[in-house]
């Protein structure tokens, strides 16, 4: 029995299959979507498929007809006269043209309409139909056809349906349900004013996407290819002003033109680059919005409610355009002929434009600085592999002299970096650790963190006060309060003087990325394209920062990941770690960029720094025998990287047997080592750089010494070791050990606190 069939080709395995008898047409909408129309006695039932054909177009349309030709079951689905096609194959050139035949036996022309199966009949065919005695049927003559509402069936009576709809549940129900317990108190209104309201909304969408959203979309997509045609054009006028000045200086510059027109190519493969990534987002919104407007039509033509019910507008999605690229060329400036200085005389390439987007109201302003790319006029900065950072950058360490964690570092020029710890000062330090200014935050509670603006302003989150603040000429605004459901947490600003706060639900469960442009929340950041969150959830520290290309960049701690999505919120990738160089778990905290767009991550597992390119490929790592854990970072205009690390006293311990050891796998009598921070207290193995396990300082029943060289720490239940009690050896340093617990337990309460710099020798 000839058929066509859906399946798993890697796992042998058909799970639908269409006999071509019960087959009413198919045929390509496009150059690249095939839809298949399944009669009511395949075994789908009834309804539409549509399919992406990518390549062999042709041949999926050749073997059906070849398969419809040889079927000799059904003499109306053969190729009667040779060169006709089968009416039940939708001819892409006369598709709208096809005549409407009978649901059942589909050749007739119908003259008869069920509306409650919303199926056409011929008189022959309608006795058949009655016979289905599975539910009621209401046969009327085909110019009359959903002339009756065609109500939902009841979910919970299935004998009965739904011509009321309940306010508060916001469901049909059918009269019994009305009387049910289940709907006591409620207000019901008639159905069909709920269905008339939805049907008035759904045409209202449809008028607007083909009136609106549909053309202006089509005509942004004609302007790129103008754009590119033009790009070209110019492109050649450039690169014969260069061959002409090149001939004047003969072989003794042939070198400097290859440069030069080098140069060129790669500006123009950038901005073509550029416009076919656009192009190529734009088509398939396009390709979405056809698929919405056909499925809208179908939804008004079917006068089925429960399609109409299930429908939501996907209208604010499409409402604004993408940001328009606006593309430009440097212009060539010819330079008198100084044999002494070929390279520097021969000409140059002017500054591009500071914007490629026309279009700014769409993303708040977006702006692309792509002046970095060409900053050196005879060198290419290329991303990738081959792109690094100097070999060797100077890293300068923030310690804390005081009490508390050092929370948050922000250069403000070369010589000036903000910090900001556990208390509520914000302070301003030179390289050589002077204090030059400090800040007092509004509420009095300690910043969660700290960034700056364009131009120059600080910023800080206030996570108690779930507000956003900016200082200016040391007067400090407010720039928003967040809702009650919601508390800042990162920050930082953007090239387009827009603020990007990374924001976390009161509950913990949820976490956002929200673009603020002044106080007006422009953009919201949350879910991937399959409505799967971006971000992980809970307490873990997450930080944020926008890179030159104007990708946002969040290290994930929680889901031990740096997350990169592009400027509309778009995933573009997920990095988990280089396999070689990372052992055990990845744990990214800080993050910052350079001005290559490159990724730099302070990871505290592996006591590394990571470099990644803006796709997220590794380049390298940055270790150093002085840096410990590092955690927070931040880059100056100079390529100075500044980091703070997590501050920790380690000791050797070994392990003595309890039960709550065994149940975690430690070795009896193994050695250890056990680090003591202002946070918690970590036991792990410094040689193999790996954190076993973190008990937090907050969650620690009690400590001490058994015996001079038994040390107990009793863990409390939100431990993630659970409650528990653990005993350690420790031949050497007990005092330190009891005083350095003492001491870091004492500053879990607000204090001040003093930062030192030193700059880690190569």
């Amino acid at each position: 029995m000839a058929s066509i069939g859906l399946g798993d080709y890697d796992k042998r395995e058909v799970k639908v299959k269409w006999r071509f008898e019960y087959i009413r047409r198919y045929g390509f909408h496009s150059r690249t979507l095939f839809s298949l129309e399944a009669g009511r006695r395949c075994e789908t039932g009834e309804g539409f498929f549509n399919f992406l054909v990518h390549q062999n177009q042709e041949h999926l349309t050749s073997a059906l007809d070849k398969a419809t030709r040889v079927n000799k079951e059904d003499e109306a689905f053969s190729v009667a006269t040779p060169g006709r096609k089968s009416h039940k194959t939708m001819d892409p050139q006369c598709r709208a043209q096809d005549v409407l035949r009978c649901s059942i036996c589909a050749i007739s022309i119908p003259s008869m309409h069920c509306d409650v199966c919303n199926i056409c009949l011929c008189k022959s065919c309608v006795g058949e139909h009655l016979s289905d005695l599975s539910k009621s049927h209401k046969v009327v003559p085909f110019e009359q056809r959903s002339s009756t509402p065609n109500y939902p069936t009841c979910t919970q009576h299935t004998t009965r349906h739904c011509e009321l709809f309940c306010e508060q549940c916001k469901i049909p129900i059918c009269v019994q349900c009305a009387s049910s317990q289940d709907h006591r108190r409620h207000e019901f209104v008639d159905i069909m004013t709920i269905f008339e309201r939805k049907n008035k909304d759904l045409q209202e969408d449809l008028k607007e996407l083909e009136k609106s959203i549909y053309p202006n979309h089509q005509k942004f997509a004609s302007n790129i290819q103008i754009k590119k045609a033009n790009l070209k054009e110019k492109t050649n006028v450039l690169t014969t002003d260069i061959d002409t000045q090149g001939e004047i200086w003969h072989r003794e510059i042939d070198a400097v033109v290859k440069i030069l027109k080098s140069k060129i190519n790669e500006i123009e493969s950038y901005q073509i680059g550029v416009l076919d990534k656009q192009q190529e987002e734009i088509n398939q919104i396009i390709f979405e919005i056809q698929q919405v407007i056909l499925n809208l039509k179908k939804v008004l033509v079917s006068n089925d409610m429960s399609f109409v019910f299930c429908n939501k507008s996907r209208n604010t999605e499409f409402r604004n355009l993408p940001p328009e690229v606006n593309v430009s060329l440097p212009r060539f400036h010819s330079q008198k002929i100084d044999t002494k200085k070929l390279q520097e005389q021969f000409g140059s390439l002017s500054s591009m434009s500071d914007s490629m987007y026309e279009n700014e109201s769409a993303m708040g302003n977006l702006v692309s600085d792509v002046n970095a790319e060409y900053e050196n006029e005879f060198t290419i900065n290329t991303t990738g592999k081959e792109a690094s950072m100097p070999k060797e950058p100077k890293i300068i360490v923030a310690r804390n002299a005081g009490q508390g964690v050092l929370n948050s570092l922000v250069w403000l020029n070369d010589n000036e970096i903000w910090t900001s710890g556990q208390d509520s000062t914000i302070k301003l330090y030179n390289l050589q650790g002077e204090l030059l200014s400090s800040i007092q935050t509004k509420s009095g509670n300690w910043p969660w963190d700290i960034a700056i603006t364009r131009s120059g302003d600080l910023l800080y989150t206030d996570p108690k006060d779930r507000t956003v603040n900016k200082v200016r000429s040391n007067q400090i605004q407010v720039v928003t309060r967040l809702e009650s459901w919601w508390t800042p947490r990162s920050i930082c600003g953007t090239h387009t003087g827009d603020i990007l706060v990374l924001e976390v639900s009161y509950d913990e469960k949820q976490t956002q990325v929200v673009r603020y442009t002044d106080s007006s929340k422009k953009q919201t950041i949350r879910v991937n394209r399959n409505g799967k969150p971006l971000y992980s959830f809970g307490y873990y520290n997450k930080f944020i920062c926008e890179n030159k290309n104007l990708d946002i960049c969040v290290s994930d701690y929680g889901a031990g990941a740096i997350v990169v999505v592009n400027q509309t919120g778009k995933l573009r990738f997920i990095y988990t770690g280089s396999p070689g160089t990372t052992e055990g778990l990845f744990l990214p905290s800080g993050i910052a960029t350079d001005s290559q767009s490159q990724i730099l991550t302070a990871e505290s597992n592996s006591q590394c720094i990571h470099i990644i390119d803006q796709d997220g490929q590794f380049l390298r790592d940055i270790k150093h025998n002085d840096l410990h854990f590092p955690r927070v970072l931040c880059m100056n205009n100079s390529g100075n990287i500044f980091v703070a690390e997590w501050e920790a006293q380690v000791f050797d311990v070994g392990v003595q047997e309890t039960e709550t050891s065994r149940r975690l796998n430690l070795e009896n009598g193994a050695n250890y080592k056990l680090f003591v921070t202002k946070d918690s207290i970590d036991l792990g193995d410094f040689n193999r750089q790996e954190i076993k396990i973190k008990w937090p300082l907050k969650y620690i029943r009690r400590y001490g010494f058994h015996t001079r060289n038994l040390f107990m720490l009793e863990a409390g239940r939100r431990c993630e070791t659970g409650e528990g009690c653990f005993n350690f050896f420790i031949d050497r340093n007990q005092k330190e050990l009891k005083m350095a617990i003492d001491n870091a337990a004492y500053d879990q309460s607000e204090g001040a606190f003093s930062v030192k710099f030193r700059t880690l020798r190569n």
